[in-house]
């Protein structure tokens, strides 16, 4: 059997119930050398399925950066289309949390410092008249003050205060960090700005850019439950667009668990990577799959279908007493330079290849 290998696809387009009756052509044998035939026989090929899909930022490298202070926005640090790295800062905010949490840890660092060198010189002095119910209570006060200055730091980190800012009240010394910062929590590219300078900020809840990284992209296709059984996870996809003056290669990595009840189609997710960022966030690609799966099915040349009046495909056939009648046939994929036969047709038939117009024009006649 032939292998061959799907390059595009076709819609399945089904013949209907009562083909039209047409008389059998019969040629001279002068004509008959025009006409070419093949005997249709069982091949093995891979289908190709096309669709249309549409392009989005990778879900797992991309997010919408929320503000974690609130206050109105001092300055805008970066431009759209920035390439940025993980922490970096975005703007500044003019916010008394940020001045508050400063203040908060620098009072917990103390307090801790000196609650610790208490339970210390009361230890050192637990043989003089101390009891050890007193040096127990310093060693737990001591433990609460350092339980509060983590807490405070940890407010400090979900800020975003810098660690040299942290490093100098650990030291006690002056802070030169006095707004507050919003940091990019991955690296990436900046691709969307929400805030304008002087805007009022809630913490935690307003959305101020968005980061993502644009070396893949997740195109969003669409198949039907007939090409499901061909698609899995792991096949390979071409992305075509006008914007590239090459295919770019993706591969399936989900196909959904749900039909979509209005059209009927399954969404398929394809990664694929992004040279000099060419795909652009909503833009509207074709989409190739290429199935690893292995069809048997009859093979039928292009150059040997033909289309009637009605747009519908059908072909001619070489009869044992040397005529040629028209037949119907239903298309399946295009699979390089044939299409498949998926009804119409029958191994060992003989398909005229080369010469089908002219029979058209004799049978007109």
């Amino acid at each position: 059997m032939a292998l061959a290998s799907v390059s595009s696809s076709h819609a399945a387009e089904a013949a209907p119930a009562r083909a039209a009756v047409a008389a059998n052509v019969v040629l001279t044998a002068a004509q008959r050398q025009k006409i070419q035939t093949e005997t249709i026989k069982p091949s093995t090929f891979h289908r190709t399925i096309e669709t249309t899909g549409t392009v989005g930022f990778d879900a797992d490298q991309s997010t919408t950066v929320l503000s974690p202070i609130g206050g109105p926005v001092s300055r805008l640090l970066v431009a759209l289309g920035a390439k940025v790295k993980e922490g970096d800062p975005l703007a500044t905010v003019a916010s008394p949390d940020f001045a508050t949490a400063i203040s908060t840890y620098r009072k917990a660092v103390a307090t801790a410092k000196n609650a610790r060198r208490i339970a210390a010189l009361t230890e050192q002095l637990s043989h003089n008249n101390l009891s050890r119910r007193e040096v127990e209570q310093a060693q737990t006060d001591a433990a609460n003050a350092e339980a509060d200055r983590e807490a405070a730091l940890e407010q400090l980190h979900s800020l975003g205060v810098s660690d040299a800012t942290i490093q100098a009240i650990d030291e006690n010394r002056p802070v030169t960090e006095r707004a507050g910062l919003i940091r990019s929590p991955l690296a990436g590219t900046l691709v969307e700005r929400l805030i304008t300078p002087g805007q009022l900020l809630q913490a935690g809840t307003t959305p101020c850019f968005t980061v993502a990284d644009l070396s893949l992209v997740w195109v969003m296709a669409n198949i039907f439950e007939s090409d499901l059984a061909s698609v899995e996870e792991g096949d390979t996809a071409e992305i075509i667009t006008s914007a590239s003056p090459t295919n770019l290669i993706g591969t399936v990595d989900y196909v959904s668990a749900i039909v979509d009840p209005n059209t009927r189609a399954i969404e398929v997710r394809v990664v694929a990577k992004n040279p000099n960022d060419v795909l652009k966030k909503q833009m509207y690609v074709r989409v190739l799959i290429q199935s690893r799966r292995e069809r048997t099915g009859l093979l039928v040349p292009v150059s040997g279908v033909l289309r009637d009046d009605e747009d519908l495909p059908f072909v001619y056939l070489a009869n044992p007493d040397g005529s040629f009648s028209r037949r119907r046939i239903t298309l399946g994929s295009r699979v390089g330079d044939r299409y498949e036969a998926t009804a119409g047709l029958k191994s060992g038939e003989q398909v005229v290849v080369e010469g089908g117009l002219f029979l058209q024009f004799m049978q007109q006649q």
